[in-house]
């Protein structure tokens, strides 16, 4: 469904994600309706966008989402954790017949969209799309990409290196509200990780090389489960920015040039395994929470302009053309290769 409206709410704007989401979207030619629980904060991102709408809202008030939402074509929930905003903002969203998309990393959030929100959001003709975000969305467009023609894989691995994480207030109160078990999938099927978690090394393209890893399988396992068939998904993460999350002491980001991104580096290396091959994609770039900006507006683009693929609760390599939809994003540097 093509739309010309190009007014999306964001929920959680004055989030530090919400932040830069809400910069992408006035930077593509959206207009963005600020939105969240504190009038007072949204009071002060106002003043760097002016002339922005801002409607304050919030999940335990119906009314005030629908007021939100209200002449939107779109609504993006920038505000974690997804557990408890992501279905009253998706009901919301449902009500107002208009497209619903999150930054979600929490696995259960995901497969509660699913189970939930699957046939009421076809019947409404409308995109929800979770996860839409560096954790998540990335990983499923990157083994999408790696895919190509194949119709499903043995194993699908991903694993991602960040030179150093400073946790923003989001992540730390989701982490303290996600307290369910995480998912791989396992001879075909969701399976719940091994305690401990596993370990391995990896070869990252540079700058990172060789690392050790350990299982971090976050909501990107969800999505590749609904769309991809494979026999094993996992995921990793290298030690160093695990380290500083658990760490009370490590400080929120700091930004580090005149878009507000921190200096962190990332890489996230994708390889799919079918019959003896291996295809590999490859992202890097600056900032998890900054790349998160031009990932979910993207999304939101071509959905509006139709050239998303499906509706209900989608996954992101099912609903785009995943590698045409990576090499649009100027912010990522992209590798692709076969063995």
């Amino acid at each position: 469904m093509t739309t010309h409206n190009r007014t999306a709410t964001v929920f959680g704007a004055y989030g530090h994600t919400g932040r830069f989401v809400v910069a992408e979207l006035v930077a593509r030619g959206w207009t963005p309706i600020l939105s969240g629980r504190d009038a007072g904060k949204l009071a002060d991102l106002g003043q760097a966008f002016p002339g922005l709408q801002q409607r304050p809202a919030s999940i335990e008030d119906a009314a005030s989402l629908d007021r939100a939402l209200d002449g939107a074509a779109a609504v993006i929930n920038c505000a974690g954790p997804f557990l408890d905003t992501a279905a009253p903002v998706i009901e919301a969203a449902l009500r107002a017949r208009i497209h619903y998309l999150d930054v979600c990393a929490e696995q259960q959030a995901v497969i509660d969209i699913y189970e939930r929100f699957a046939e009421s959001a076809k019947a409404a003709g409308i995109t929800i799309l979770p996860a839409m975000a560096f954790y998540g969305g990335l990983a499923d467009l990157l083994a999408t990409a790696a895919l190509g023609d194949w119709n499903d894989a043995e194993a699908i691995e991903i694993a991602v290196a960040l030179d150093s994480w400073h946790p923003t207030v989001g992540t730390r109160l989701t982490g303290e509200r996600n307290h369910y078990r995480r998912r791989v999938v396992s001879n075909g099927a969701l399976a719940f990780v091994a305690d401990p978690a596993p370990t391995r090394e990896w070869s990252f393209p540079a700058p990172f090389a060789t690392q050790e890893v350990v299982a971090i399988p976050l909501s990107e396992i969800i999505t590749l489960s609904r769309h991809v068939r494979s026999d094993e998904v996992h995921s990793y993460m290298n030690l160093a920015p695990l380290k500083d999350l658990r760490d009370p002491k490590t400080p929120t980001p700091v930004a580090t040039d005149a878009q507000g991104r921190s200096s962190q580096r990332f890489v996230m290396d994708t390889v799919v395994r079918r019959n003896g091959q291996a295809r590999h994609a490859s992202a890097s770039g600056r900032d998890i929470y900054a790349i998160t900006a031009p990932l979910i507006v993207e999304a939101l683009r071509r959905i509006g302009d139709g050239r998303s693929h499906a509706t209900g609760v989608v996954a992101p390599g099912e609903a785009f053309d995943a590698r045409d939809f990576l090499e649009a994003l100027p912010a990522l540097s992209l590798s692709f290769r076969q063995q």
